[in-house]
């Protein structure tokens, strides 16, 4: 499927009948799902064209949020450790929703990084928040590593 990131040469194969994608972050290979392809394509969007170091960047990594276990798709890291940009992927066939902001929305609760960024891979939304974390702006493009607007 066409995004809406520049095409990528990956590493996929076959295994046991379905198709996997080597994850440059986690080192290994994962199944390739639609939502994959997506975070796959976003990761390699942040090294390649934003110029974030991939050593900066943590992939599907747990948080407990209200008592409940959850899982962020994609978290990015300053130079000092600090994480400074939470991404939430959704496969194409997913519109992006007040719902899909208020998941990621949600998860920020817990992290408080200044920058949220949401995306099916057809669409994006860049947003950054001011100091006091219920102000923001959006926009649609990412801006370059440290993602400063």
């Amino acid at each position: 499927m066409q995004l809406i990131f520049p095409s990528y040469k990956f590493n996929i194969k076959q295994d046991k009948n379905r198709s996997c994608i080597f994850d440059i972050i986690r080192k290994k290979f994962v199944v390739l799902t639609p939502e994959e392809w997506v975070r796959q394509h976003l990761v390699r969007y942040l090294i390649d064209t934003c110029g974030c170091a991939a050593s900066l960047i943590a992939i599907e990594k747990g948080l407990i949020i209200n008592g409940l276990q959850k899982r962020f798709d994609v978290l990015v890291f300053n130079n000092l450790g600090k994480p400074i940009l939470l991404a939430e992927c959704k496969s194409p066939d997913v519109s992006l929703s007040n719902e899909t902001f208020r998941q990621a929305a949600i998860y920020n609760q817990s992290l408080q990084v200044p920058h949220l960024l949401i995306t099916n891979g057809v669409e994006l939304l860049f947003c950054t928040y001011a100091e006091n974390y219920t102000d923001y702006t959006i926009a649609a493009k990412i801006p370059n590593y440290p993602f400063s607007t």
